[in-house]
């Protein structure tokens, strides 16, 4: 498990531009922003998504490095408020500037004011749901999948099938033609497949938050393949001037992230301790 204390120095990334992407968070924190996906990134990946909770030093951490930088966004494909609950966010010390950007990034939570902002949901949704419990059973998932409602997306989990990953990828076909039939796509996971409307996802939602808060410099952590769009939202934001930092939450499930990462950590708690690192590296400065 990770310190919570933050004991750790903040360790080296393994590229130039990383490099460069955390001197400039050093540098100036007050100028900016750590996007932070939830799970596997926050919180330990778990059979039942219900349970997952975020590490126990995650919200400490956060405390102390928040008030410190311009902005801390946690961008998750959860629905804005299950991430809060489950994150145990709201009313936190030292969090009132978090901002909490769900469903990448169709809805957002922020502390100060305690509320969710979303659009009404896709039509394709409900319609999906109708018809997905046939379509499993049609191609033999039905024992083991879960169907997750996610209020504006819909997501099929195969973690307790009997063979996990022959069953995700049996089902990849089907349900991307299930999706498309009702204008949705398919969002791959760590064995999870998400049905949702197109044009949002994690690189869109952090580039938008960039642009508004006027952040000069980006951290962003993530362990999914979700967070690809994300990752490739910085480097673009890199090409630009806008030094970045790519941190992976070290998973052997996902290998692509850790190959693009400028820094592997180990998972949540070595989430942690990078932040309470910084944290203490930013020490005296004021966001």
């Amino acid at each position: 498990m990770g310190s919570a204390m933050g004991s750790h120095p903040v360790p080296v990334p393994t590229t130039s531009a990383g490099r460069e992407g955390l001197a400039a968070l050093l540098g100036r924190p007050g100028r900016a922003i750590v996007g932070l996906d939830f799970d596997g990134t926050l919180a330990e990946i778990v059979p039942d998504p219900d349970q997952a909770r975020a590490h126990p030093g995650a919200v400490p951490a956060l405390s102390r490095l928040a008030p410190r930088i311009r902005s801390v966004a946690v961008i998750t494909g959860r629905p804005a408020e299950v991430a809060v609950r489950y994150g145990g966010f709201a009313g936190a010390e030292g969090l009132d500037g978090l901002v909490v950007l769900g469903l990448y990034g169709a809805e957002r939570w922020d502390a100060g004011s305690g509320e969710v902002q979303a659009p009404e949901p896709h039509p394709g949704v409900a319609a999906v749901q109708a018809e997905l419990p046939a379509v499993l059973e049609e191609h033999g998932a039905s024992r083991g999948t879960w169907i997750e409602d996610k209020g504006r997306a819909v997501a099929v989990h195969t973690r307790r099938a009997e063979d996990p990953q022959a069953t995700f990828e049996r089902l990849r076909a089907p349900l991307h033609a299930l999706a498309e039939r009702h204008g949705l796509i398919v969002e791959p996971g760590r064995l999870v497949l998400e049905l949702r409307p197109p044009g949002m996802d994690k690189g869109v939602a952090l580039t938008d938050y960039v642009r508004r808060t006027g952040a000069e410099a980006v951290l962003y952590a993530g362990d999914d393949l979700g967070d690809l769009a994300a990752f490739a939202a910085v480097e673009r934001l890199r090409e630009e001037g806008v030094p970045g930092l790519l941190v992976c939450s070290g998973s052997t499930e996902v290998t692509e992230l850790a190959k693009r990462a400028d820094l592997v950590v180990d998972g949540p708690a070595g989430v942690v301790d990078l932040l309470s690192a910084l944290a203490n590296a930013v020490g005296g400065e004021a966001a």
